[in-house]
This record gives C-alpha cells, sequence and structure tokens, in this order.
C-alpha cells in the first residue's frame, strides 16, 4: 500500500519526477507567443486561426489560439477552453477549441496564468482565486467581440481546469454552459491526496512543514525549485493511470516543450494555495447547465460523481459541508464513458473515447438562440413604437387644439376692440 500511495503522489501533477531548480527571476514579463503551428493535433481546414491575448483583473496577460468557423455569419456562440492542470493549449485544450469551432462555435483555448505563453512570474504558479479568475477574463474577451452573442457564452475545463470551471461558473451568470471533462477538484486532492488517503490533520501538518521549509531553502538560495512533471523514467510497476499519464504526456502523442506535465512541473510550492481551500462551496446554487463527463475506468471517477453529487443535493462524500438542493436541478447532467481512462478523454485515446456530439448537442442546446426572448424583445420594440407613434400624435392633436385657442382668443379679442 505504501508503494502505491507513492506512486500516487508523483502521479500529481504538481507532485512527480526529479526535482530540478531554476534561477530566481522576480519579474513579470509578457510573454511572446509563437505564431506557428505547433500544436499536437492537426491544423483544421474547417476553421480560421489566429493568436489572441487579453487581460485578467489581476493584471496579467492571456494568450489564446482563436478558432471561428470559416464562412461564420452574424453573431455565434462561443465557448472557452482550458486544462488539464498543468498541461498548455497546444494539448487537448486546442484539440476541444479546435473542434468546437468546427461544429459551428467561437473558441478560445488559454494557457491559465504563470503557465504556458501567458504571463506571471514566478512560472508555474498555480492559485484558486485567479485560475478561476482566468475562465472569467475569457469571458469577458468573447463577451466584448463583434462576432459573439453575448449572451450565449459556455466553458470547458479538463482535468483540474474542470473543478476550476465548475468554480467560474458558480461565480458567473454569463457562464450559460459548462462541460467538466475528466475533472479533477483540485483543493480536495491537494488537501486530502488521492482518494481521501491523506485527510488527516496529521497528514497535511507534514506537508505543511515540507513546503515551508521548501520556500524558506528558495529563498536562501534564491532559486525555485520545480517538483517535476509525469515521472520519467516509468517505473515498471507503476500504477496504470500513472502510466497513462506517461503515454499521453512524455509521448509524441502529447508532449509539448512548455508544458509543465511533459517538462519540469509546478513548482514544488506553486500548488500550496490549493492545499488549503475547498474552492466548490457554492457549485449546489449554480442554475446554467452543466456536463459533467468521466471514463468509466478513470481513477479521477470520483471527483466527477462527488461534484455533480454535491452540485445537485447540497451533499456528497468528500464534502464536509451540507447545503441545499440545487434549485435548477433540470439542466445538469453526469456522463460516465464505457471503457475510458482519465487520459482518454484528453485526445480520444486512439479509441474515439471523446464523446464529441453529447458535448455539442449540450452546448447547443444550452447556448442556444432564444426565440422566445427575442420574440418578447421584438414585441416590446413594436409596442414602444405604437406608444411613441400615440405620443407624438397625442402632442401634435393637443399642439392642434391649442393653437386653434389662441386663435379663437384672438378673434374673441379683436371683436372687443371694435
Amino acid at each position: 500500500m505504501d508503494r502505491l500511495f507513492t506512486f500516487i503522489a508523483i502521479a500529481l501533477i504538481f507532485c512527480a519526477g526529479n526535482q530540478t531548480k531554476v534561477k530566481a527571476e522576480i519579474m513579470d514579463k509578457e510573454t511572446k507567443s509563437v505564431q506557428e503551428w505547433d500544436k499536437t493535433f492537426p491544423k483544421s481546414e474547417k476553421v480560421n486561426h489566429e493568436k489572441v491575448t487579453f487581460k485578467t483583473q489581476y493584471g496579467l496577460t492571456l494568450a489564446a489560439d482563436l478558432y471561428i468557423p470559416k464562412n461564420a455569419e452574424g453573431k455565434l456562440p462561443a465557448i472557452a477552453v482550458s486544462g488539464p492542470f498543468g498541461a498548455v493549449k497546444e494539448q487537448c485544450s486546442g484539440l476541444y477549441a479546435q473542434t468546437m469551432a468546427e461544429r459551428g462555435f467561437i473558441t478560445i483555448a488559454f494557457d491559465p496564468s504563470f503557465t504556458g505563453e501567458s504571463s506571471g512570474e514566478p512560472r508555474r504558479t498555480a492559485s484558486p482565486d485567479i485560475n478561476t479568475e482566468d475562465f472569467l477574463a475569457a469571458v469577458d474577451y468573447l463577451s466584448m467581440r463583434d462576432d459573439v452573442d453575448a449572451g450565449r457564452i459556455g466553458i470547458i475545463g479538463i482535468c483540474g481546469c474542470g473543478g476550476i470551471a465548475l468554480n467560474a461558473a458558480a461565480q458567473d451568470p454569463r457562464i450559460k454552459a459548462t462541460a467538466a471533462i475528466t475533472m479533477y477538484d483540485m483543493s480536495r486532492v491537494s488537501g486530502n491526496g488521492y482518494f481521501d488517503a491523506d485527510d488527516s490533520e496529521e497528514k497535511r501538518y507534514s506537508i505543511r512543514k515540507a513546503w515551508a521549509e521548501a520556500r524558506t531553502a528558495d529563498l536562501k538560495n534564491r532559486t525555485f525549485t520545480m517538483a517535476g512533471g509525469v515521472v520519467d523514467p516509468l517505473p515498471e510497476d507503476a500504477p496504470q493511470f500513472v502510466k497513462d499519464y506517461y503515454a499521453y504526456y512524455k509521448t509524441p502523442r502529447g508532449y509539448h516543450k512548455r508544458s509543465g506535465n511533459s517538462n519540469d512541473g509546478w513548482r514544488t510550492t506553486g500548488c500550496q494555495a490549493y492545499a488549503n481551500t475547498r474552492f466548490l462551496y457554492y457549485i449546489n446554487e449554480i442554475r446554467s447547465a452543466v456536463l459533467i463527463v468521466h471514463g468509466e475506468k478513470a481513477h479521477s471517477r470520483y471527483f466527477g460523481e462527488s461534484a455533480f453529487r454535491y452540485m445537485m443535493d447540497g451533499k456528497a462524500e468528500g464534502y464536509d459541508f451540507a447545503r441545499k438542493p440545487n434549485p435548477v436541478p433540470n439542466n445538469k447532467q453526469l456522463l460516465i464513458i464505457p471503457g475510458a481512462s482519465h487520459c482518454d478523454l484528453y485526445d480520444g485515446g486512439g479509441k474515439g473515447m471523446i464523446p464529441w456530439d453529447n458535448i455539442e448537442e449540450f452546448l447547443k442546446k444550452n447556448l442556444k438562440y432564444d426565440t422566445m426572448k427575442i420574440r418578447f424583445i421584438n414585441a416590446v420594440c413594436i409596442l414602444a413604437l405604437i406608444l411613441a407613434s400615440a405620443s407624438k400624435s397625442a402632442n401634435a392633436s393637443q399642439l392642434k387644439d391649442k393653437e386653434m385657442m389662441i386663435t379663437e382668443k384672438k378673434k374673441i379679442g379683436s371683436k372687443q376692440a371694435l
């Protein structure tokens, strides 16, 4: 059992591999975006692509890939995509964004703050509030575009960014639909360990002590120790999900030079904020549509199932708090993909495991053009025009009557003068 949890620990995206050190550079520089196509998936001929940037309310600049359907006309629904936690937009978030653009949406895949081509120093730092703001800033950007219908914006979060997407949806009613794909609850796994195996004060204290020592050592040495990405070389007796991570992040299938998961990972203390936070407290109040997708064989399945139950009922295993049931439960779905592992939902796993049609149907249903609302607005506008016309006619009639009265008074005055 101890051997298993050793592998579980190293499989954590922010706690794996051989530690390395980088020179401490205390600065916040704008990262220049690479313009050539350098994704882990082929470029589609059905969409137009360009690099864009936008600001968060923390003053950080996020880099994103924008995908627009060719021959698009009018205002379209839009989707912001991010994840997995520790990956970059050139990996599976870009695949999701491009595929959804092929299906009629304007999409962006963005690098979270402190990662990829987005700004923020020191690099590979994560925080629940900053990462939630990343999604909200993406919604800001999309809502200001002339070709986007600001009333039809959704988000997709993959892996750890799936939980962050739920947190964003609980925060921002502008988000009309949220898809959390093979999600992690990063605050739960950071505080309790995998499968809640470290859910005790003693174990959390030992981790906090280790982090405190690491911070002090970094300050003294003026270095940032990196935790390492996915474990490499891969031990022969590694659990299957560790092998699955390796097969995606460390091989040509999903490797990318800017991906923390593919290389030196997060800073050793870079995810410290997540361990002291439970940030899905209000997801039971999400009124907008939510789709949680997980693989039947995913080691992370319990995150999605627990989050779904808590979102629906206000209570679930793994959540120490109990709240009221969701006020709008009918637009929430949990979809389990038979035979799929966690990483199969990154890129299909070579087996077509991503339920593209289900995701498209969910998004189109919940980001649809609201004909009833448009009819109501049109009716109000027509009524306003009728009332304005009637008011104008009434004013003209009153003015004419007034003029007639003045004329009549003048006639009477003239007769009296005679």
